[in-house]
């Protein structure tokens, strides 16, 4: 079990990381909703991105439901940026998962826990904060051999009551700002050949000037999934955490979730994700982007 989630409660309120083995010993408390996020894109040579829905059928951990993000997501943005919906289509889609007062949380997916904790950050963003990435999805899961099941399931239907925090979401104009501004720390989560301008797979080359970069996937053990030991992280992130604001980004607000999501149980008590990211920046020409380090 990592250092930094060695104070899992046995009951009462989640703490924001679970292993699968409380998760296992726990499937059956009947406060309890696993959700599945999976979201399966494939970047290169072209964007593909479909749901997890479907593998999901197949196999699961016992007693989850699916949140499909692609759906969940504002509507009127461009589904591959996974934008932030109203607050009353986030408490529909919640409410019909049965999630809501009294509930508690455990989400997962199949890839990097980047869906999952996209899916934690907008639970928070919306106030609610009984929520948890369980350490390693069901790359962990199956590697311990934990119980698997097809057998669908469906949580009773209750009312989600959002509760907003603005300050955990930020757009273009916040980050423009945020250049010039020595109090705050961008951080790219996107891969270091992105960041250095070597590809272009967000429709620009480079990276927002002065952005630190701490991918998403250094972030994690690539054998289990797991999120690296506290100490590693600290040093990945040790200037963000020395800032006194920190806004991440990534393509469109995944990767950069997972990056707030680890600043957030490091301790910084100010981190915002640029939900738009390099997408909705590249997109407009008066943007500057840097290339290299």
């Amino acid at each position: 079990m990592s250092e930094i989630n060695m104070h899992v409660p046995e009951t009462g309120s989640l703490h924001p990381l679970v292993e699968p083995e409380w998760l296992e010993k726990h499937l059956d408390d009947p406060d309890l909703r696993i959700v599945d996020a999976t979201v399966q894109v494939k970047l290169w040579p072209f964007p593909h991105i479909r749901s997890g829905r479907r593998g999901f059928k197949r196999r699961h951990i016992p007693g989850a439901t699916f949140a499909d993000l692609l759906k969940i997501s504002d509507p009127q943005r461009p589904s591959y940026t996974f934008t932030m919906p109203t607050a009353e289509r986030f408490a529909d889609h919640m409410g019909r998962l049965g999630i809501g007062n009294g509930t508690r949380v455990v989400i997962y997916d199949e890839r990097e826990n980047m869906w999952a904790a996209r899916l934690w950050w907008m639970l928070r963003t919306f106030g609610f904060d009984d929520a948890a990435v369980l350490n390693g999805g069901w790359k962990a899961w199956r590697l311990e051999d934990r119980p698997v099941s097809s057998k669908p399931c469906a949580y009773p239907a209750t009312t989600f009551t959002p509760h907003v925090r603005p300050e955990l979401i930020v757009g273009k104009e916040e980050v423009l700002t945020a250049i010039e501004d020595s109090t705050t720390c961008i951080v790219n989560a996107l891969g270091r050949r992105q960041h250095r301008g070597e590809r272009k797979e967000y429709g620009g080359r480079g990276h927002i000037p002065g952005a630190k970069n701490v991918t998403a996937w250094e972030i994690l053990d690539r054998k289990t999934m797991r999120y690296r030991p506290t100490e590693e992280l600290r040093e990945l992130f040790r200037p963000m955490l020395e800032a006194e604001r920190v806004i991440t980004y990534c393509g469109g607000g995944i990767a950069s979730s997972s990056d707030a999501f680890i600043l957030h149980l490091l301790g910084h008590p100010n981190v915002a994700v640029y939900d738009g990211g390099l997408i909705e920046w590249s997109a407009d020409r008066s943007l500057p982007l840097e290339l290299g380090e």
